[in-house]
């Protein structure tokens, strides 16, 4: 028979695992689903605040219209570039910039396949779409 006496007390005994960064995935040119301009100042605060507060997620998954936040004349390439320094890998789909003629374009993060980002988000605790 279970003790849940003893399970209780291990469960409390336990320390807490140490959080693991999320996987953010962005397919649009902006963050949600708004006008271009709003979307954009949206994005920029948050990945914005990520930096500033020191929370860096594991990785950057960029695809679709969001591929277009990692190449020149993007308004977001600074937190990009800052949070890949601070150990956020950021992962552009070729596919989409192949697809937008931009893939020589890339300011931000490294071109990567389809495999790249599925492994990113496999590998991941929690994958959160902006």
């Amino acid at each position: 028979m279970h003790n849940d006496k003893h399970h209780d007390r291990d469960d409390h005994d336990e320390k807490p695992a140490k959080m693991r960064p999320p996987v953010l995935v962005i397919s649009n040119q902006g963050m949600g689903h708004a006008p271009v301009e709003l979307g954009l100042k949206l994005i920029k605060t948050y990945l914005g605040l990520l930096d500033a507060d020191n929370r860096q997620p594991s990785a950057i998954c960029l695809y679709g219209e969001g591929v277009k936040l990692a190449i020149e004349g993007s308004p977001v390439l600074d937190e990009l570039r800052a949070l890949a320094t601070k150990g956020a890998r950021v992962v552009v789909c070729t596919t989409c910039l192949n697809h937008f003629e931009a893939l020589d374009k890339l300011q931000a993060g490294e071109a990567g396949t389809m495999k790249d980002i599925i492994e990113l988000q496999w590998a991941a605790k929690k994958v959160v779409t902006l």
